[in-house]
């Protein structure tokens, strides 16, 4: 597997793995994150991973980028499924039924040929994998779609997309962590909270994060809602 090193202006370097994406490639770069944080690299404030990169932020006072390049060199060997912790998986309850929440269930199912029941039953009984978060706070790109499900993103995407709407566009997965705009076709909504700025723990999800979806009905998403806004609910992770 190739990795290359590239300077981002004078306080960052992108090291950036093979051309594919892939679970394997994001495995390393993962895997290199966490080396490089459990290591405690000199100079280093701050990591931010991609599909297939990393990118690597310094403090130029404390160290050079050469010398950056040659430590994070020294961890590559090391960056694999082998140095990681155990993944979670965490349980998303989602509203498929409700035309008000999963607003382009119908149109998907359409588009895809098969009918909203089958597309219920496809999203909810895989496993997602979260490559990374970004776009916005707390938002995951997540990929184990089943093929079947595979659709362009819409032509024209949505001004506003409300959080906690899971979506799906191309070969992939996401839920949106807060209200933005979007082009992923909405199927249903999760009445979790991915982003919280005022709890412990802002961000839900992380990286490496193993999810799946249970279909809920609007009573139980309600509640949940309810218990969520109470603080009184914790989702279930294993």
């Amino acid at each position: 597997m190739s990795v290359r090193f590239l300077p981002a202006g004078d306080l960052a370097v992108l090291v950036e793995f093979d051309e594919e994406i892939s679970v394997e490639v994001n495995t390393r770069v993962r895997a290199l994150e966490f080396l490089i944080q459990q290591k405690g690299l000199t100079g280093v404030v701050e990591t931010v991973p991609t599909f297939r990169s990393l990118l690597v932020y310094y403090d130029p006072r404390a160290v050079g980028y050469d010398a950056v390049c040659a430590s994070i060199t020294e961890l590559l060997p090391q960056a694999g499924t082998a140095v990681l912790p155990p993944s979670r998986l965490v349980e998303l309850p989602c509203c498929y039924e409700d035309p008000a929440l999963g607003f382009e269930l119908q149109a998907a199912a359409t588009r895809l040929g098969i009918s909203t029941a089958e597309l219920v039953k496809l999203h909810s009984g895989a496993e997602y994998l979260v490559y990374f978060i970004g776009f916005t706070p707390g938002l995951p790109y997540m990929t184990g779609m089943p093929e079947r499900l595979t659709i362009p993103r819409l032509e024209t995407p949505r001004t506003k997309t409300s959080a906690g709407s899971v979506g799906i566009g191309g070969t992939q997965c996401c839920v949106y962590s807060v209200d933005s705009p979007g082009g992923f076709w909405v199927l249903g909504r999760t009445p979790l909270r991915l982003y919280d700025p005022e709890s412990p723990e802002p961000v839900l999800l992380r990286p490496g994060d193993r999810v799946s979806f249970r279909a809920i009905d609007r009573g139980e998403y309600d509640t949940i809602a309810a218990r969520v806004a109470a603080r009184a609910y914790a989702p279930v992770t294993t």
